[in-house]
């Protein structure tokens, strides 16, 4: 995992770095922070269960940059007219998330009693990941318009890729608490859906927000997310049932504060 880290904090100021140096050729710059909370979903509770949803709750937080095509403009006559400055910015990001996950739905009801519930109702997990990627952004409005304050508020929609590094944490307080022990967990899943060891994979992503002008050199922004993980291990668990239909997945509703290096 801290190898991991590194990994990811290295290639994220290589491209920072690699975006800056573009800054003598006209492009604007924006970096932010963004937070919010996060619902994980995951081989954790029952498939389409309220409960479920509401209840494997947890947050996030990240560091973003925008590079800002619009300046462009302002340098070469060519692309003063060009929509692809005016309507898109490219957007890079390092966040961070973590989640606890808990068995919910009609099978750890109270009135389910035998060792199959006392077992679900007894496992517990945690899902942290780290995330480097970047998104393409489109804006429907001239992100030029908006710049010079024509109007406040601005929609958005993005997809991209991101990398990720996960490190599930696993829990059990039935029998010896020995979360090796597959006799601690529900007996119909077959042996090593069990899995504490992190690792890697990708991700994709895709969101919708708004940006709202908050000053000449800032703006506020919120951005719902969906995020496709090409793996199904990243909470810990991987069962093979027939409820387990799709790798696991997440949205985030963050808020955040951007600020321009004009």
């Amino acid at each position: 995992m801290k190898l991991d880290l590194k990994k990811l904090i290295t290639l994220f100021v290589l491209l920072l770095s690699l975006q800056l140096s573009y800054s003598q050729l006209g492009f604007s710059h924006e970096v932010g922070v963004i937070t919010g909370p996060v619902a994980f979903q995951s081989d954790f509770g029952e498939r389409y269960d309220f409960e479920t949803n509401s209840g494997n709750t947890g947050f996030g937080i990240g560091l973003v940059y925008f590079m800002n095509f619009d300046y462009l403009t302002n340098y070469y006559y060519s692309s003063a007219n060009n929509y692809f400055t005016d309507h898109f910015k490219i957007r890079a990001e390092i966040s961070w998330n973590k989640t606890k996950l808990n068995h919910f739905g009609k099978w750890v009801d109270t009135e389910r009693t035998g060792p199959s519930a006392d077992k679900l109702r007894a496992h517990s997990g945690e899902s942290q990941n780290w995330n480097l990627g970047a998104q393409l952004e489109y804006y429907p409005l001239s992100i030029k318009a908006f710049s010079q304050g024509a109007f406040s508020l601005t929609p958005f929609g993005s997809v991209g890729i991101q990398y990720v590094s996960f490190n599930p944490t696993v829990n059990t307080t039935y029998g010896d608490q020995n979360f090796e022990n597959p006799n601690n967990f529900y007996p119909l899943w077959e042996p090593g859906s069990i899995d504490d060891k992190g690792g890697s994979t990708w991700s994709a992503v895709a969101s919708l927000g708004a940006r709202y002008k908050l000053t000449v050199l800032s703006d506020l922004m919120i951005d719902l997310r969906f995020q496709q993980f090409f793996h199904d291990s990243v909470d810990g668990l991987d069962h093979q049932l027939a409820s387990n239909k799709a790798n696991d997945w997440l949205l985030w509703l963050n808020f955040g504060y951007i600020y321009y290096f004009d």
